[in-house]
């Protein structure tokens, strides 16, 4: 029993047509192992014509034969992978034009060259992506388009699957460039005009500019000098990592502004109240490469030619008035002492002849952040300028202006006087001055809005940082500072005090 079982599972048959003991015509034929099964036409005893060539597992071929060989135009069905070709064969093999469909949605319609992707084609990857070009043993490579799931579009050359050669990439954000290519990087001379303004125009090393910037320098040194009264600019430049500037680098957008240093009070002579006002601020605080924090201060740039800088004739200088050798030092005061107080006394309020006259009319009916900031500055040839830069007022009731106060109080006051004591007469004098001059109030008197908000002679801090948004490929530059040494107004010239004298 046994026996026939297995001349059953090996026997083979045919059914269909015949001629001269061979099948000719339309027939149907197991193969021995059973797996294999033909229905269609033939041509002395082989397939030829027209049939369907069925596998056990439900893959199958239905198509054109030719002498006993899978040729011509057909369709194919593998089961177990779900993958399904339309289109020529050869020898049995995908070979020609065709139309091939995966189950997870990839589909790739161009040419074959026996069973691979080979020639002209367009694909579909299983995530969406699609590339129209040359293709080689399955791989892009050649010429061809790329289209991203995430909005990018590349067209150029290809190596085995990487971009390579010259190559133009359309980023989804809006950013272009275009030049060399080497395993799917910018390698070589290539331009990139980034969605930011930024463009860059150079070598490129592993996706990466050579001569990129790296850092942004204040040009002038650490400390630069200015007067009151007197606008100011500052020149900014991009350098890369070997400290050459980056003039190969356009666009990148740069702001600046200034900060003031927050000086330390003692917790045992201190009202408790500014206390509670320095601890709010450090929340705000900046850090600065000198050792010290500092909070932001408002820059305001002079508007030539407006109302509220008619009378004002200040020419312009530069930051650079002296330009001080080597760096900053973390204990350098706030306030200079000496010629940069214009009177003496119980208070110590070191403000300076008032508001300026180029500001007079500035607060008028205007809100109090009504001041704009200078504008932001963008970089040519790795270089930017900020011109007529001026310190504009505090705001209402500046907390370090406050604590500054606070600080020279406590500094000046004496230590030895008896409670009976009175002011001298000296001193009576030197107040009268500091009334009539306007540079300094004592807390008797009730200060204006504008008085209150002057600017201050002292130590400042500049500070340029990079703004471009978004960031030039995902970074941003770290930001420069330098000290900002504000000194008093120049005094009137020798001759105009002289008219006057003799005017008398």
């Amino acid at each position: 029993m046994a026996a026939v079982k297995k001349q059953i599972r090996n026997s083979r048959y045919y059914v269909g047509e015949v001629n001269n003991l061979t099948r000719n015509g339309f027939g149907v034929y197991v193969y021995p192992n059973s797996f294999f099964r033909y229905e269609g036409e033939w041509t002395k005893g082989e397939k030829h014509g027209h049939g369907k060539l069925l596998m056990k597992d439900g893959s199958y071929y239905e198509g054109e034969f030719a002498r006993g060989e899978i040729e011509g135009n057909g369709s194919r069905f593998w089961a177990k992978t779900g993958v399904s070709y339309s289109g020529q064969f050869s020898g049995g093999e995908l070979h020609g034009y065709g139309v091939m469909q995966k189950g997870n949605g990839e589909r790739y319609e161009g040419e074959f060259s026996y069973g691979l992707r080979d020639g002209n084609g367009f694909l579909v990857d299983k995530d969406g992506q699609t590339y129209e070009g040359s293709f080689y043993q399955n791989k892009r490579h050649g010429e061809g388009q790329m289209h991203y799931r995430n909005g990018d579009q590349y067209e150029g050359g290809w190596l085995l699957d990487q971009q390579q050669g010259h190559g133009v990439m359309r980023f989804g954000d809006g950013s272009v460039y275009e030049g060399q290519w080497r395993n799917n990087l910018f390698n070589g001379q290539g331009t990139m005009i980034h969605c930011s303004g930024i463009i860059y125009e150079g070598v490129w090393t592993n996706g990466r500019p050579l001569g990129g910037a790296s850092k942004v320098v204040i040009e002038g040194g650490d400390v630069l000098e200015v007067f009151q009264e007197t606008p100011f600019c500052v020149e900014v430049q991009l350098q890369t990592e070997v400290g050459e500037k980056a003039t190969g680098e356009n666009g990148r957008v740069l702001q600046i502004s200034t900060a003031i240093r927050l000086c330390g009070l003692s917790l045992s002579t201190t009202p408790a109240s500014l206390l509670k006002m320095m601890e709010d601020i450090k929340e705000t605080t900046i850090p600065t490469p000198f050792g010290f924090q500092v909070v932001s201060y408002p820059l305001m740039e002079r508007a030539f030619g407006s109302q509220v800088f008619i009378d004002t004739a200040a020419p312009l200088a530069v930051a650079v008035v002296a330009a001080k050798s080597g760096s900053a030092q973390a204990d350098s005061p706030l306030l200079l002492e000496g010629e940069w107080e214009s009177g003496s006394g119980s208070d110590g309020l070191p403000l300076m002849g008032g508001t300026p006259s180029y500001l007079d009319g500035l607060f008028a009916g205007q809100e109090e952040d009504s001041t704009p900031p200078p504008a932001n500055q963008r970089v040519l040839e790795g270089q930017a300028k900020f011109q007529n830069l001026l310190l504009a007022p505090p705001p209402h009731d500046f907390i370090p202006y406050q604590l500054m106060d606070e600080l020279k109080r406590n500094i000046k006051k004496p230590s030895n006087r008896a409670p009976t004591d009175r002011p001298g007469l000296s001193q009576d004098k030197n107040s009268e001055r500091r009334s009539s001059t306007g540079s300094c109030f004592t807390s008797n008197i009730k200060k204006s809005s504008i008085d209150s908000r002057s600017v201050r002679p002292g130590e400042y801090v500049i500070m340029v940082k990079d703004v471009t948004n978004p960031p030039f490929q995902g970074q941003t530059l770290p930001p420069a500072f330098a000290l900002l040494r504000l000194f008093p107004a120049k005094t009137k010239s020798k001759n105009s005090q002289t008219d006057k004298t003799q005017s008398k």
